[in-house]
């Protein structure tokens, strides 16, 4: 029977997951607080009706609490600064210090390089790139402190360059650069922390279908036979949070190929 463990491998500790309204950020917090870990979600869409798309912070912590766990929502929107600085301090404030950080927020266009408005660059580079910098800036004196954090960040298959011979997916070239900024951000914060006992990871998902997914038409005909179970992810997510800082840090993950790697199979979640 698949339940909430209050004693599990994160009791007692922090986890604020962005993005987590609906999709893979909310099956990552479920995981998390599968486990024991109390867990603060963030998003814009806090309640029904502030979104076309389906999902909420309070039904995602109404499912985690239906099942035993530990959750609460923070409504905030990552373009803003006061925004960030707000979420990490109601967080702190109401659960303690972060000892995980999941940065799964996005804001996507898919727009071809030729007319891709300035303002949308700038919007996308904020969500997917500087927030979870700003992010992991916040956390990390506490994590530092205590000599121990996890900090996950979600990136795509976008970030790989094209090779030749190319298949025409104009729109992605943008999406691709905030991913490949986002792993690199990854590797260079992984050495900069490893001495103190905070691990550093990117892990991508493989094709899911969540409401984003759907809004962009990525599953089709093509694409439908690569669909990937979203438990996938959310296992691969967990298991980078308890791994050794020390071995399991600085990684550019895939999540399929990482749960074969550890003989792991994702659970299922509640």
């Amino acid at each position: 029977m698949v339940a909430i463990n209050p004693n599990g491998t994160l009791r007692g500790k922090t986890a604020l997951v962005t993005g987590a309204s609906r999709g893979i950020g909310e099956a990552i917090a479920v995981r998390l607080a599968m486990e024991g870990a109390r867990v603060v979600v963030s998003a814009r869409t806090a309640e029904d009706g502030e979104s076309k798309l389906p999902g909420t912070l309070a039904a995602t912590v109404a499912r985690i609490r239906n099942a035993g766990g530990e959750a609460m929502a923070i409504k905030a929107d990552l373009s803003s600064e006061t925004d960030r600085a707000r979420l990490v301090a109601e967080s702190v404030a109401a659960y303690g210090d972060i000892d995980i950080l999941v940065n799964d927020a996005a804001v996507t266009f898919f727009i071809p390089v030729e007319t891709f408005p300035k303002k949308r660059f700038n919007l996308m580079m904020e969500v997917q790139v500087w927030a979870p910098m700003h992010l992991s800036q916040l956390v990390l004196p506490a994590m530092r402190e205590k000599k121990a954090g996890w900090i996950v960040n979600i990136s795509s298959g976008a970030g790989i360059h094209p090779k030749q011979p190319y298949i025409r997916r104009s729109g992605g070239t943008v999406y691709g650069m905030c991913k490949a900024a986002l792993e690199r951000l990854t590797t260079g914060l992984a050495s900069e922390v490893y001495d103190d006992g905070v691990a550093v990871n990117v892990i991508s998902p493989g094709l899911v279908d969540t409401p984003g997914v759907a809004v962009h038409g990525l599953i089709n005909e093509q694409t439908k036979d690569r669909v990937q179970p979203i438990e996938f992810i959310a296992e691969g997510v967990y298991q980078l949070c308890v791994g050794d800082p020390k071995t399991m840090t600085g990684r550019i993950d895939y999540a399929e190929p990482l749960l074969k790697e550890l003989g792991l199979k994702p659970s299922e979640l509640v």
